[in-house]
């Protein structure tokens, strides 16, 4: 979506630099004043309606804006947001949609709302949206003459009839083109009014439900099937509500046994179902873009990682910075044994599948034979572990959107001993020792300490080290353990633990580790155990706003250390943001906007200086 004040394309497909304070309309392609509602609903909902309803751009009016009339007879006074006609000619009697962005509660918007539908005796949609929240009607028009708006779940795509809303074949769903602020329309809707629920954790619990039955439905059915996963617009929300309750509880636990248990059940009542079902059932949720999944799962989630246990949402620029210059291939084995939502993981299988598409090509592969290899490069050579089951389960749904996967997903602690692991399949599939490449944020912080002898005395680190000024080196005090130990610290050793000779790690730790005289033992107990490869400095803000933490890049190789071994250092300046989380832009000399970040150039400073394996 266009953004004010960095270049953008106008209707020519040109990139021309706005004036200040001013951003392109979508639909007329004139110069309109950026603000807060121009920006966030209504440049939004115009994308909206012509990327995934399908509405031609020539049915619509945003600039100059369609004015209602007080009267039929009388003079246009109101102007309308964005107008939606049945025809190009746009005639007062072919108004049928009309949106309304001003009014910043939901209350007050349906109250705005109705009197405009009121005002034009033809329009039969009503669409409320201030950007983080809608509300979607229809006209019913009753015996006295009196029209009444009850809501709908969903608004009709360009030449569907109104009636048959929610009646979809699988060749019928679109590819969600903003689904991050779909997302966030259904979290902020269920935050307003759904009874007995009021922390973001178990609202995404139940989103996350809701998903794999639509996963499941989409998968299922052939192009001209009926899809299951659907709110028909004169359904009642009960029967809805039965209908998805069937739909997970007799066939979705059971085609995903390894995500859910007897336990799990969709809470939600009808409404909210109903809400979310309508909001969700036009797309294709497996088409949709990788990135896209990974913002609109933010929305519900980035609440629950808020640190209490030093867990915080990997920035995708440092992510992909990892994984270039690890550089996973085709059947290597990879693991982050912290996954917290996936994105290491689902970046990681991009990168493969970029070499696995390449290849296919030059093989002259089909595209039914590409898209079975990288599905097997998905469930045989990926895994994953995180200690909480909800963003275990956040993982698998995320692997099995783009192109499953999730059986190689687990929920377990892996800084306990591999052999005390509760799930059997966790047991076979990963394996101290038998990976290619680790790659992981691990929890980090002095708060969230790791404790017990049993998962203590596995580790060097995790036993004592004193000072010999006679040899002037640390030494391990064998028997002797600490009581505690940063997560930070085990997580090092054990991702050490679980490569292969010559296998590769990319861990992000706190800088103090390689700074402060606590760690000289860490630091010689690692110079002594592998190759430091690189260290990247991190800015930072780097995890602002929600922690203050300072951090590096760290890769090492699982290889004998050598003397002549040299360390590849590099520092970032910027990171795309600042503390607050705003990015971070800048204008240049000519006018053009950059944004200030260091990191997407790292790999290539890398390469240059480095020949590291592959």
């Amino acid at each position: 979506m266009s953004q004010g004040g960095q270049p953008q394309e106008n209707l020519a497909g040109q990139v021309v630099q706005p004036p200040e304070g001013k951003l392109i309309d979508f639909i007329s392609g004139q110069w309109v004043t950026d603000n807060p509602e121009e920006r966030e609903a209504v440049q939004v909902f115009a994308h909206k309606l012509v990327e995934e309803f399908g509405y031609p751009k020539t049915v619509i009016t945003t600039r100059p804006q369609f004015r209602a009339k007080v009267s039929p007879s009388g003079q246009p006074k109101y102007p309308l947001d964005i107008t939606v006609f049945t025809a190009s000619s746009k005639q007062y009697s072919e108004v049928y949609i009309i949106v309304e962005c001003k009014s910043k509660n939901r209350k007050d918007g349906q109250v705005q709302l109705e009197e405009y539908l009121n005002l034009v005796p033809s329009a039969q949609i009503g669409v409320w949206f201030n950007g983080k929240e809608h509300l979607y009607v229809r006209r019913v028009q009753g015996k006295n003459g009196v029209s009444t708006f009850p809501e709908i779940s969903q608004i009709p795509r360009y030449g569907q009839p109104i009636s048959s809303i929610g009646q979809l074949k699988r060749k019928d769903l679109t590819v969600p083109v903003n689904l991050k602020a779909t997302f966030r329309d259904i979290r902020n809707h269920l935050a307003g009014m759904t009874t007995g629920m009021t922390l973001d954790v178990e609202f995404a619990k139940q989103i996350i439900d809701i998903l794999f039955c639509k996963i499941y439905d989409e998968l299922d059915k052939g192009p001209e099937d009926m899809v299951e996963f659907h709110a028909n617009i004169d359904e009642p929300p009960s029967v809805v509500k039965r209908n998805i309750t069937n739909l997970f509880d007799h066939i979705t636990k059971k085609e995903y046994d390894d995500v859910f248990d007897d336990t799990d059940k969709i809470t939600l009542d009808p409404e909210s179902l109903t809400y979310v079902v309508g909001e969700l059932q036009n797309f294709e949720l497996t088409k949709a873009d990788r990135e896209a999944v990974g913002d609109a799962f933010e929305v519900f989630i980035g609440k629950a990682l808020q640190g209490d246990e030093g867990q915080f949402f990997t920035p995708r620029n440092v992510v992909k910075m990892m994984m270039e210059i690890l550089n996973p291939q085709p059947k290597e084995m990879i693991l982050d044994p912290a996954c917290g939502s996936g994105g290491f993981l689902i970046t990681g299988l991009e990168h493969v599948w970029r070499a696995v598409e390449a290849d296919g090509r030059r093989k002259k592969w089909t595209e039914a034979e590409i898209e079975r290899a990288k599905k097997d490069i998905a469930s045989k050579f990926f895994r994953g572990i995180d200690k909480d089951s909800f963003l275990a389960k956040v993982t698998k749904a995320y692997m099995a959107i783009v192109g499953d996967g999730r059986g190689g997903v687990f929920s377990e602690n892996s800084l306990k001993d591999p052999k005390d692991w509760q799930n059997p399949h966790a047991k076979d599939l990963i394996e101290l020792g038998s990976f290619d490449v680790v790659v992981t944020n691990p929890p980090f912080g002095t708060k969230i300490p790791v404790k017990g002898a049993d998962i203590l005395k596995q580790y060097d680190l995790g036993h004592v080290w004193k000072y010999d000024k006679g040899s002037d080196k640390w030494v391990m005090q064998a028997g002797q353990l600490y009581d505690s130990q940063p997560p930070q610290i085990l997580f090092l050793e054990r991702c050490l633990q679980f490569l292969k000779d010559g296998g590769r790690l990319g861990i992000i730790l706190p800088e103090s580790i390689f700074g402060m005289p606590t760690y000289h033992y860490l630091v010689q107990w690692l110079r002594n155990t592998a190759r430091i490869v690189g260290i990247f400095s991190m800015p930072e803000e780097l995890f602002q706003p929600h922690t203050h933490a300072k951090v590096c890049v760290v890769f090492i190789e699982k290889t004998k250390p050598k003397e002549s071994d040299e360390i590849y250092m590099d520092e970032a300046e910027w990171c795309g943001h600042d503390s607050r989380g705003n990015q971070t832009i800048r204008t240049l000399r000519d006018g053009t906007r950059v944004l200030l970040d260091d990191i997407p150039s790292m790999p290539a400073r890398f390469r240059e200086k480095v020949k590291w394996r592959p």
